[in-house]
């Protein structure tokens, strides 16, 4: 049944595009005739510039993403980095991760005040390339981290015993990897005109409006970007996710070892549910749009586009109460670090609350001394 649904759907999807590549070749894309440095566009990308979706509704979004995005994350990252002791993979991968959302949500402001201004940029083309570059660049990053966490939990369940060492030092040399593969390819972004201005409504755009002249590298990037920044990732948690639920299904005979393994299930879940919610619909119409646009077909999705892309940019914001959570560790370090408890004080905490556990278990009064074990978040 599932597979006839997703045939149906995929059938209508492909009518519609069909649909939209052959009808009203008069006009091109979200793009329009350029005459002495200029761009003449016409009425209905007029209206999409001027309407309230970009002047109103997007910049609330933002102002959300970012009032909510850039203390959890930043939180996230000082718990990552100071208060979680011992490192695991899956802790590097979401320090990373929560980087790439706080450099995501810093540069929102500029974003904030450049839509409500009624889409008119006065900062500059350079500045102008950089956010559209911090933008791409740390989304694509997310995406990519997400695939890790994804693949580093099936890889703890498939071989709870391999070395921990190792594993660190090859999520430190993934991490790395990803942030200078993702900023090279964010090259481009940087090579052709960003900003564009709009002569009926006499505004400077960034990067909602492509030159006629620029289309074909703007497509060309972005159609590349979606495939290797997202399907590709995307197929990796699913098969992730996967295998990981037939490794599960051969252990859970024994209890602990089923107890511990379903916290895994829970959170790959969670990222995988919230990683399709968040970047596939703006990346599919990332890819619509760009395709109507390389085809100079009629674009009127354009205002659907960048309202799923807005969407996206809700990630950044969920992402650090995914680790709250899912991560035992994580909410113990969040409460000690709001109140001012140093590591030291919480780890004889534990010890204590342990031996009073055990005391009442047996009757009798036991020493709280030793070591306790983290839990692999």
């Amino acid at each position: 049944m599932s597979w006839t649904t997703g045939s149906i759907q995929l059938f209508l999807i492909l009518c519609f595009t069909q649909t939209c590549l052959t009808t009203h070749p008069e006009t091109r894309g979200f793009t329009g005739t350029e005459k002495n440095g200029s761009l003449w566009i016409n009425l209905n990308d007029e209206e999409v510039l001027s309407g309230r979706l970009t002047t109103v509704f997007l910049p609330i979004i933002y102002i959300i993403v970012f009032l909510v995005g850039l203390p959890t994350n930043a939180l996230a990252i000082w718990v990552f980095l100071f208060r979680t002791k011992k490192k695991h993979p899956s802790s590097i991968y979401m320090a990373n991760l929560a980087l790439a959302d706080l450099l995501f949500v810093i540069w929102l402001p500029l974003k904030i005040a450049y839509h409500f201004n009624g889409n008119n940029w006065i900062y500059g083309e350079g500045l102008c390339k950089v956010l559209v570059a911090f933008f791409y660049g740390n989304m694509y990053c997310s995406i990519a981290f997400i695939a890790c966490i994804s693949v580093q939990r099936y890889w703890a369940v498939a071989h709870p015993l391999s070395q921990q060492q190792k594993r660190n030092r090859v999520a430190v040399s993934v991490s790395v990897t990803i942030w200078v593969v993702v900023w090279l390819i964010s090259i481009p972004l940087y090579l052709y005109n960003q900003e564009v201005k709009i002569a009926k409504l006499k505004i400077l755009t960034c990067h909602d409006v492509t030159k006629p002249s620029q289309k074909k590298i703007a497509a060309g990037y972005f159609l590349t970007m979606g495939m290797l920044g997202f399907v590709i990732p995307t197929i990796v948690c699913i098969v992730s996710y996967v295998l990981m639920l037939k490794a599960l299904r051969n252990s859970m005979k024994d209890p602990a070892i089923a107890k511990r393994r379903k916290k895994a299930v829970v959170l790959i879940v969670t990222v995988l549910v919230m990683f399709l919610l968040c970047f596939t619909p703006s990346n599919i119409m990332l890819m619509v749009h760009y395709i109507l646009l390389l085809k100079g077909a009629d674009n009127n999705l354009y205002g659907f586009y960048i309202t799923t892309l807005c969407l996206a940019s809700l990630n950044s914001c969920f992402d650090p109460f995914v680790y709250y959570f899912i991560s035992e560790d994580f909410r113990e370090h969040v409460k000690n670090t709001f109140l001012c408890r140093s590591e030291r004080t919480a780890q004889r905490m534990r010890v204590s609350f342990s031996a009073l556990k055990f005391s009442k278990k047996s009757n009798s009064y036991t020493s709280g001394s030793g070591n306790t074990r983290s839990t692999d978040c």
